[in-house]
Parts: C-alpha cells; sequence; structure tokens
C-alpha cells in the first residue's frame, strides 16, 4: 500500500529533521538510563531496543545503564523476604543481594541484549562485577531525630555508592562494534556487592566518558512547574532556582540532582524524559521539539 502524499510528505520532514542530528552525533557517547514504565511495556521495550539499534547504525556509541526495582521486589515476595526500606532505599542483607544479583545481572540484563539483539544490534550484557566496572563503597543513611543529640547512622547492608568507574573496561565496548548493557551491581575491594541506584550509575558512567548525554527515563513527562507545565533548556543556576523556590521536590529531586552533577562534571547536557512515550530516546536526540527536560552545561556548549 502507497503512502498518500500528506503521509509522504510528514515522513521526509522527520528524516530531513533528523539529518543534522545526526550529523552532530556522530562519533558521540550517548548514555541511557533504562527502567520504569519503558522496561514493563511490551510495545515500550520494542521501541526502546529499535531507538538503541539506530543510534548505533548512523555511528553513535549508546551505553545502556538499566534498573529492576519491580522486578527485584516481585520475586522477593514470591520467595517470602520482606522488602523494607529507608529514606526509598531497599534495605539489602545477604539474601536480599543474591536476589538482586539473580534478577538484575541474569534475568533483566539478558532481557534487555536478547531484545537489542532481536533487532539488529550487537548488546552485551555485564554488571559492575564484571572486569571491577563499578567500584563500590558502602552507604549509610544518617538520620536527625528529634530529641537525640547525634545523627543515628543506620546501615542498610549491601547499598552502596560508586566509588570508581573503570573507564578501560568501557572503552573496549566503545571501540568495538558492541552495544554495552549495565547492571547496576558494583563491587568493594574485598569482592562484596552492592546494589547501586542505576540513576547514579548511568550519571557517573557518563562523566568519566565525557557524554555528550546523559538520557534518564521515567515514568512522567518531565520536569514540571507548579503549572504542571513541562520545563526545559535549563541550565544548572535554573535548576537550583527552581530547587530553592520548592519547584523540585519528592521522588523528582534525585534524578534532578544526577542530572546537574553529570552536567558539572563535564556532560554536554541531561535528559530528563518521559518512557512512556514510543521512541521517546528517539525523539529527544533526532527531534527540535524532544520529548521532556534538557539542562545543558551552557559554557561547554558554546566552547
Amino acid at each position: 500500500m502507497s503512502l498518500d502524499r500528506a503521509a509522504a510528505v510528514d515522513i521526509a520532514r522527520v528524516l530531513t529533521e533528523s539529518l543534522p542530528y545526526i550529523q552532530r552525533f556522530t562519533g558521540k557517547t550517548i548514555v541511557v538510563k533504562y527502567g520504569g514504565n519503558a522496561m514493563a511495556d511490551p510495545q515500550l521495550r520494542e521501541s526502546f531496543a529499535r531507538d538503541v539499534v539506530l543510534m548505533k547504525l548512523v555511528g553513535m556509541n549508546p551505553v545502556v545503564v538499566h534498573g529492576g526495582g519491580p522486578q527485584i521486589g516481585q520475586l522477593l515476595t514470591k520467595l517470602g523476604i520482606e522488602s523494607r526500606f529507608v529514606d526509598g532505599m531497599r534495605v539489602t542483607d545477604t539474601q536480599t543481594m543474591d536476589v538482586v544479583e539473580m534478577v538484575l545481572g541474569a534475568t533483566v540484563n539478558k532481557e534487555i541484549v536478547a531484545n537489542i539483539n532481536r533487532h539488529g544490534g550487537n548488546a552485551i550484557g555485564v554488571t559492575g562485577k564484571d572486569g571491577n566496572l563499578i567500584e563500590a563503597t558502602r552507604m549509610s543513611v544518617t538520620r536527625h531525630s528529634p530529641g537525640m543529640s547525634e545523627p543515628e547512622i543506620i546501615d542498610i547492608g549491601h547499598v552502596g555508592q560508586v566509588r570508581r568507574i573503570n573507564r578501560a573496561v568501557l572503552d573496549m565496548f566503545l571501540k568495538s562494534d558492541f552495544i554495552p548493557v549495565i547492571a547496576p551491581i558494583g563491587v568493594d575491594r574485598e569482592g562484596l556487592s552492592y546494589n547501586i541506584n542505576a540513576d547514579l550509575v548511568a550519571g557517573k558512567i557518563a562523566e568519566v566518558l565525557q557524554a555528550e548525554k546523559l538520557i534518564l527515563l521515567t515514568n512522567v513527562p518531565g520536569l514540571m512547574d507548579s503549572d504542571g507545565q513541562v520545563l526545559t533548556g535549563l541550565d544548572s543556576a535554573g535548576v537550583n532556582r527552581l530547587i530553592e523556590d520548592g519547584v523540585i521536590t519528592g521522588g523528582m529531586l534525585p534524578k534532578i540532582r544526577c542530572a546537574l552533577d553529570a552536567v558539572a562534571g563535564g556532560v554536554s547536557s541531561s535528559h530528563i524524559i518521559d518512557g512512556t512515550v514510543p521512541h521517546a530516546v528517539l525523539l529527544e536526540v533526532f527531534t527540535d521539539e524532544g520529548v521532556g527536560t534538557l539542562i545543558s552545561n551552557r559554557r561547554r556548549a558554546h566552547d
């Protein structure tokens, strides 16, 4: 069946609009944190895989870092293991860490790899333990309670923070035709495993690689103002003002801080985008409008 004239014109417009972006980003590294609805919905899984394959085919270097919190929770429930959280972070004892490694390093990671490969890519899955890619340290939560002279230090188990990223492992992938798919499991100097927030891992990897873009997929349209309008085209100073004014609160704060840290560390731009939109990554990278919030490093952008 042939296209009607209007559809043909629309397709041609989209293709020509994407050309300058393809030219600009060829050879550049794009780090994508993948999770939430984009990972759970079958149609969105397909569109994400095709987006990543296309990015690689036109000369970009996509790096995928994935989460898997809901999948971890589901398996813990099946195994009769209670999930406990402190300040939004899962308390991870040794038994829970075994489940985290099973879900993130095996099930989720391999599903993403297989999906990308099925659409013509060459993906390879790793955890932060492979080649000591992610060196971690234990994270503790400090809680200030009324009536206590000193803050309470809460040990939440095998929850870590990034101490160091081994760039040599990443360079090995980027110099090849492979698309790395990374599970956010780190390892310390004693060989203990740690569950690390995927946003933080993606941000640190983007910094180490001096990536062109860090893209964080979320379940919301982006950073919104008090009227529910998506904000974009921001710089660090503008975002900090929004935090001070109380516009940015709650669950969006950690993502925003991750995006800010990446930009401050030399990443050209961070993007918080709506992963519920089919082909969200492609739309953000290849079109003028995008589908979320862009935070740029203005100084670097004008170098």
